[in-house]
């Protein structure tokens, strides 16, 4: 067990802003993720205009004595006794620092939403001997939120975009996205941090400037000026708009941390004290499960966890999971007594003509890789007539609120203006196809469905697209739409509320509230269901 300093809230994930890194490698992984909706900041925190030119902030000695040191009970205090870095005063950080400064109630959800993962992250910084500065970064990039993705493909409280989330250890799969894992994703920033700081020698600010835009951009713009024998420090730099006011924002916290008072704020006190634990589960485990042994909702337990994308953890690992330390004695008794079959769900399924084990492994919500390993299947044939061991959620799919799946719901069932419309993706469709197709952006296209303009889409995809009263589609080849029908459903004996949901691919919600009715209710054979389907989706 491995004691993580930090501490529990309940609270809820609002959105926050995203900055981007440059893509890093080819390396790409499916789409489809949540996308957090930035904090519209006014245009002057955009300001690049630089009054002063300082000196780069090289490396700074943060080791200091432990009687320079005074143990405070709140994690703001402490990081105020180890800021470092000088500040310039310069407009383009006053102007960040302003806008910080009249917005207490955006540095209280801030704070509450970095409340579980804060102290970690400073704990993992000392231990690596980082400036305590860094430990403010998440606020710049996604606002304290792990489920933040942005336009460029960026996920996660530290935003990685895939290729350097890979290149820097963070596992990225059809379970699981290291990206989001605060443990995991801590971990890997630290690593390219230093590997940046290293790079630029001992530069904290252009290694700063090249964690949000890449390390090559920032070469090229030092080159350019060298070959102008101009200044190649951070603020003489011909970089990105984003990029010159993403370090400005960064010293203006450190500022805005270092001296509240002078700005009158008052910081969300976050307790400086260990409250979370990781506890090895093994193998793979159920997160509805895995929460009762914590004794949180579901929705707790995957907030701690956010890295895991569907009901359950990922079947090759990592094999951990965070619980509060209070209870880690409770779960790891509990969890001790389940037998490797009680760690999952099970269902027997005949195998049907016709079926292949990606048509079965997408009706189940799990994967043909597990399918194959739980009935020692090598290969892809199956044959019909004979049985298959399924490993099901334990719960109802619509339970699970913050998996992959229920957030992108969330997101596509989001009231916007206009007509709502269903595409369903082609065998050669693209955004831009798409968009020009229903004349909208491919943006706008990404807004509406949880991605980025850049992810890739796949034929079966359904879309939502958000079109302006009146207006027609445009010409070109016919769009494969969605065709929705209602239909009265005659229950069956076995019959439950997660099997007519996947029967029909709607959601349990929907079930109740089309025929107000409660999941506690016990449906009867017999008894008839009104039901609203896409009747070209329908199994």
């Amino acid at each position: 067990m491995k004691q993580l300093t930090l501490s529990i809230s309940a609270s809820l994930l609002l959105l926050g802003c995203q900055t981007t890194q440059q893509e890093q490698s080819s390396d790409l992984i499916a789409a489809n993720e949540y996308i957090a909706t930035p904090v519209e900041i006014n245009q002057a925190l955009m300001a690049d205009e630089s009054i002063d030119v300082i000196h780069p902030v090289a490396d700074v000695d943060i080791n200091l004595a432990d009687d320079d040191i005074h143990i405070s009970d709140d994690i703001w205090q402490h990081i105020q006794q180890q800021i470092t870095f000088d500040i310039p005063q310069n407009k383009r950080v006053v102007v960040q620092r302003n806008w910080y400064a009249k917005h207490q109630s955006y540095l209280d959800r801030v704070a509450k939403r970095a409340e579980p993962f804060l102290h970690y992250i400073v704990q993992e910084l000392e231990k690596n001997d980082m400036p305590i500065e860094m430990a403010l970064l998440p606020i710049v990039e996604s606002a304290f939120d792990p489920f933040a993705y942005s336009h460029g493909r960026a996920s996660g409280m530290w935003q990685f975009v895939p290729g350097t989330g890979k290149r820097f250890g963070m596992k990225q799969n059809w379970w699981y996205d290291g990206r989001r894992d605060v443990i995991a994703s801590t971990d890997g920033a630290i690593k390219y941090l230093k590997y940046l700081h290293k790079y630029f020698d001992g530069d904290w600010l252009l290694a700063l400037a090249a964690y949000n835009s890449g390390e090559g951009r920032v070469k090229r713009a030092m080159k350019a000026n060298a070959r102008k024998n101009k200044p190649t420090d951070f603020w003489s730099l011909d970089l990105p708009k984003e990029t010159r006011a993403y370090v400005p924002k960064l010293l203006a916290l450190a500022d805005i941390v270092k001296r509240p008072d002078d700005f009158g704020l008052n910081l969300y006190k976050i307790n400086n004290n260990q409250v979370i634990s990781t506890v090895d589960i093994k193998s793979q485990l159920d997160l509805a499960k895995a929460a009762r042994l914590a004794d949180l909702s579901l929705a707790e337990f995957q907030r701690l966890n956010p890295g895991f994308n569907r009901w359950a953890t990922d079947p090759d690992g990592p094999h951990y999971v965070v619980v509060p330390t209070a209870k880690v004695e409770a779960f790891e008794t509990g969890l001790a007594k389940l037998t490797d079959k009680e760690r999952l769900s099970w269902q027997r399924y005949q195998i049907k003509s016709g079926d292949s084990l990606i048509r079965i492994a997408k009706k189940f919500h799990t994967t043909p890789e597990l399918i194959r390993r739980v009935n020692s299947i090598k290969g892809n044939n199956i044959r019909a007539g004979k049985h298959l061991l399924i490993p099901v959620a334990a719960q109802a799919l619509d339970d699970y609120i913050l998996s992959q799946e229920q957030r992108l719901t969330k997101t596509q069932q989001r009231k916007r203006n206009g007509i709502k419309t269903y595409h369903k993706v082609k065998s050669g469709d693209t955004l831009w196809d798409i968009s020009r197709l229903y004349n909208v952006s491919t943006k706008s296209i990404a807004k509406w469905n949880g991605m980025a303009p850049r992810d890739y889409i796949k034929p079966g995809q359904k879309l939502v697209i958000w079109q302006k009263s009146g207006l027609k589609q445009s010409a070109g080849k016919p769009a494969e739409q969605v065709v929705m029908r209602n239909i009265t459903y005659k229950v069956r004996r076995g019959d439950s509320f997660a099997r007519i949901a996947n029967k029909f691919n709607v959601s349990i919600k929907d079930i109740e509230r089309w025929n107000s009715l409660s999941r506690k209710n016990y449906l009867q054979p017999g008894q008839m269901l009104k039901l609203s389907v896409d009747v070209t989706n329908s199994i």
